[in-house]
């Protein structure tokens, strides 16, 4: 995973974080689910650049072998 990837999805994750507490303190359902949301679309954003990167270490150890 990239630095730029990682820095990406914590942003994400941080503004969402902030949505929901925004939300949650002005009684605003619809914000808050959506800093839900994006906190969510960046744990999986997340996962995915994991998986991505042991799917390329697989492959690199495979061709040395």
């Amino acid at each position: 995973m990239s630095l730029k990837d990682k820095a990406s999805n914590k942003v994400q994750s941080a503004k969402g974080k902030a949505k929901e507490v925004v939300g949650k303190a002005s009684n605003d359902r619809s914000l808050e689910r959506k800093g839900q949301s994006d906190q969510i679309k960046a744990s999986v954003k997340d996962a995915a650049e994991k998986v991505k990167d042991a799917v390329s270490e697989i492959r690199k150890s495979a061709k040395e072998k």
